[in-house]
């Protein structure tokens, strides 16, 4: 049988973030990707001009709909936008995914700098969705967000910062290192069995868009493939660097594009 995952976040109709990165993603990985809505966008790679955010009964409903029928193999979430939504999706997750991998992907705001989760949603995401994940993947400013204080700029201030995400309740944390000023893209991994630094190039390039989406939904794929944790996630970052490696070849929009998820297996 393919191995299944289920992306819930919000949709980017430019195709390079939100749930359409992560069906490539988890395409581009061998996994059979489904998908439940949050929100709608309106974007492109410049910037976000208009959100609707769906209801939580609607969230729900879509939820019921996919596990009444279709066997899920992992989960990853993704845009939440409200507490609302986030109190929904995590009883949705405790109704059908507790025995699931789940990886949780903060999102608070986009590439091009729109806010896409209220400031009074972080609580019920700290206290409600969190606790619920098998990997959570915050970058610097997320994490910040979550454990409200500064954002850290040296490797030992993500070390702590890991450690400290970890007591919000995630089997798991992956702190990305992309906004430290450093020649590398360090992300840190923390789990009960200690930490775990992965380092990548940093890759000069302008498109990055949905590279936070990527990566989770990488993650996401490879648990739904029965890997260990660190294996997932190390294996979701060599994808996740080659996909922005080949970013420029696309030529996709005139802002920050979006990264080349099928970079080897297109000629």
């Amino acid at each position: 049988m393919i191995p299944t995952a289920l992306s819930i976040a919000g949709s980017d109709p430019s195709g390079g973030a939100g749930v359409q990165a992560d069906l490539k993603t988890f395409s581009a990985r061998g996994v059979y990707g489904m998908t439940v809505l949050t929100a709608l966008t309106a974007q492109n790679t410049q910037g976000v001009t208009a959100i609707e955010v769906l209801t939580p009964e609607f969230l729900t409903a879509q939820l019921d709909a996919v596990f009444a029928d279709v066997r899920v193999g992992a989960v990853k979430v993704g845009m939440i936008a409200n507490a609302p939504l986030a109190n929904a999706v995590a009883e949705g997750l405790r109704r059908h995914a507790s025995a699931l991998p789940v990886v949780v992907d903060p999102v608070m705001v986009a590439k091009g700098g729109a806010r896409l989760l209220d400031p009074e949603a972080v609580t019920a995401v700290t206290e409600k969705l969190l606790p619920c994940a098998t990997v959570i993947t915050p970058n610097l400013p997320e994490a910040a967000a979550l454990l409200r204080c500064r954002e850290a700029t040296s490797r030992e201030e993500m070390e702590r910062q890991a450690r400290s995400l970890l007591t919000l309740g995630a089997s798991a944390v992956l702190l990305k290192g992309g906004h430290l000023n450093s020649e590398f893209s360090p992300d840190i991994l923390a789990s009960n069995t200690g930490l775990t630094w992965l380092d990548a190039p940093r890759i000069p390039t302008k498109n990055t868009h949905g590279t936070g989406c990527s990566l989770s939904a990488a993650i996401a794929a490879e648990l739904a493939k029965g890997q260990t944790i660190g294996v997932a996630v190390a294996s979701a970052k060599q994808y996740l660097t080659g996909a922005i490696r080949h970013a420029d070849a696309l030529d996709i929009g005139h802002g920050h594009g979006p990264t080349h998820h099928f970079f080897d297996l297109w000629s």
